[in-house]
This record gives C-alpha cells, sequence and structure tokens, in this order.
C-alpha cells in the first residue's frame, strides 16, 4: 500500500517508516521538521535501500491536499504532533492547535480523496490517573495535561468522523513510553534541546552532553517512590503500527501498545548503568506538573487481535539508545 506518515522525520514517525518498508509498503512523508531533521529520512533509506517521497510541509496547512493529489494514498498513520507533557502545561495554546487541527486537516483530506485506513498516533495519557493496568475498554478520565487531552480530543473527532462514515476504518494506538533506537545505530530519539523524555536524557548524560539527571520526585506510591512507566523498544513500537494497518476493518479499534510491565525512574538508570557500564548521575527534583504515579498496559488486546506481541527487553532498549547516541552527531 501507499502509506503517507505525517511526522515521519520524529522519532517513532522515522522507525515506522523503517518498519513499513520493510513489511513491503511505498512510504510518502510529511513533516515540518520542527523537532525532526531531514537528514533522518535518508537514514531510513540507507537502513532498508528503498526510496521516500519527502514533502517539507506542516499538517495544519489544508497544501497537505497536494500531497493526496500526487499520490494514490491508500492509508494514513498520522504521528504529526507537538509531544511534550510539561510543555504543553506551559503552550497550551500551541498544543491544541497544532495537535488537533492537524488531526481535522489530515482527516478531512481522506475524507475528500475517499482514504479510508487511518492509524492515529494516540497515548497512554489519555487515561488519565487511571486504575493500573490500563485497558482500552476504560472509560478515559479527564487528563492531568492539556498534551494529553490533545489526543483524547482527536480520538473522538476520529471516532466521529468513523461512525458517520462507515467505510472509514481508524485505529486508535495508545503509546505507552518508547525507548531505545534502531539496531543499526543510525535512527533513535535525537531532540532538539534539552530532553523532555527520560530515555534520551538518560544518554545525553551518559555522554556527558548533561551534567546528571534530573528525577522529578521520589514520593510517589511505587516501589521506590519514583514514577513507574511502562517502556516500549521503539522498534517493537514500529512493528505495531504495522499489524495495525495491516488488521485494519471498518469502524474503531482501540489498542494499547506498551509491554504490560512497569519500570520505574531508578531502575530504568539501573538497568541502563549495568548494559551499558557506565555512571549516570541523578539528582531527586520535585514533581512535574502533569505526571502521575504510575502507567502500564494490559496489551492482551493486541495480542488477540493483531497477533503483535513485543520481541526485545529492556537490556536492548537500553544497549540500543546508548548505540545511537555515540554515534549521534
Amino acid at each position: 500500500m501507499n502509506i503517507l506518515v505525517t511526522g515521519g522525520a520524529g522519532y517513532i514517525g522515522s522507525h515506522t517508516c523503517v518498519a513499513l518498508l520493510e513489511a513491503g509498503h511505498t512510504v510518502i512523508v510529511a513533516d515540518n521538521l520542527s523537532n525532526s531533521k531531514a537528514a533522518t529520512i535518508e537514514k531510513v533509506k540507507q537502513i532498508t535501500n528503498k526510496e521516500i517521497t519527502f514533502y517539507h510541509m506542516d499538517m495544519t496547512d489544508e497544501l497537505v491536499n497536494t500531497i493526496f493529489s500526487n499520490h494514490n494514498i491508500d492509508g494514513v498513520i498520522h504521528f504529526a504532533g507537538l509531544k511534550s507533557v510539561g510543555e504543553s502545561a506551559e503552550k497550551p495554546l500551541d498544543y491544541y492547535y497544532n495537535n488537533i487541527v492537524s488531526t481535522m486537516v489530515i482527516a478531512k483530506a481522506c475524507q475528500k480523496f475517499n482514504v479510508n485506513r487511518f492509524v492515529f498516533s494516540s497515548s497512554a495519557t489519555v487515561y488519565g490517573d487511571n486504575k493500573v493496568p490500563f485497558v482500552e475498554t476504560y472509560d478515559l478520565l479527564p487528563t492531568t495535561n492539556p498534551y494529553g487531552e490533545t489526543k483524547a480530543m482527536s480520538e473522538r473527532i476520529l471516532t466521529d468522523i468513523a461512525m458517520a462514515n462507515p467505510a472509514f476504518s481508524v485505529s486508535l494506538l495508545r503509546y505507552f513510553n518508547p525507548v531505545g533506537a534502531h539496531e543499526s545505530g543510525l535512527i533513535g530519539e535525537a531532540p532538539n534541546g534539552i530532553p523532555n523524555n527520560l530515555m534520551p536524557y538518560i544518554t545525553q548524560v551518559a555522554k556527558r552532553k548533561l551534567e546528571k539527571l534530573r528525577v522529578f520526585g521520589n514520593d510517589y506510591i511505587t516501589m521506590d517512590g519514583t514514577g513507574v512507566r511502562d517502556y516500549i523498544h521503539i522498534m517493537d513500537l514500529a512493528e505495531g503500527h504495522v499489524a495495525a494497518l495491516n488488521n485494519l476493518t471498518e469502524g474503531v479499534h482501540i489498542y494499547n501498545l506498551g509491554t504490560g510491565q512497569g519500570t520505574s525512574v531508578l531502575e530504568l538508570i539501573k538497568a541502563f548503568e549495568e548494559a551499558n557500564g557506565i555512571e549516570v548521575p541523578y539528582e531527586i527534583v520535585d514533581r512535574r506538573p502533569g505526571d502521575i504515579a504510575s502507567c502500564f498496559a494490559d496489551t492482551s488486546k493486541a495480542r488477540q487481535e493483531l497477533g503483535w506481541i513485543v520481541k526485545r527487553d529492556i537490556t536492548e532498549m537500553c544497549r540500543d539508545a546508548w548505540r545511537f547516541e555515540k554515534n549521534y552527531k
């Protein structure tokens, strides 16, 4: 199939492009490069030895219609969006505009050009501070940050479109915490500026680009007081998108993509140090606004309906993340 990947130069998008190309699909990428680099697309080509058509374009601009005009698009995987929980609390308007308008613009183009396969990059954040493990059938609680609200609202928009248009097939993929990198070391998580996510912060401290890691809070009700998250290898997550796309049928389908296991911040630091033989200095600081104590998935639905399971463990996540960081200029 010809698949449009919005935000395809980003961390999750680029690894999904690799998985799509290796599964035999043709990939068209559109990205405004606000938190990514065009060079990543070239590295995806190098890994797969396949071509990608790239558009430097913002997904809130209706010029995206030209992509649909130029290509016979069979499906869309929509990643494009701002994604920092903390930043969303500081810049809510940017997040509501960028994340929700882009979803509407892409969905409108799909309607116009009769594209009925839509895979959406959602987040476990939509569950709010719910009982773990999170199950897809939960009623969504009010989320604790604007970023989560944009994901929940985009899910509702796509669900309503599917209700009004029975042929429109939607897969809502609720991610947990993707980490790691492609085993080649060519692509990985490379945020602009100081990282918002834990693993690239750890790798930059390990590389001595940053002095020490800040651990946001050690007074949560968890095994060691630090936040617990469900860390999933980025390539397992990418392969989950291919499984969702290939198994997409009419209607709305919701899947958790995680490992089903929780790991605390301190446990992840220790795993990284043991996997790579390098010390990661850290300090405990105040809690970060919008964070919850514990978040991990019930993954049984994705396993049963998509035949998707994770193949890589926390040690591989840490090794691959460090390999990429060491190679990254």
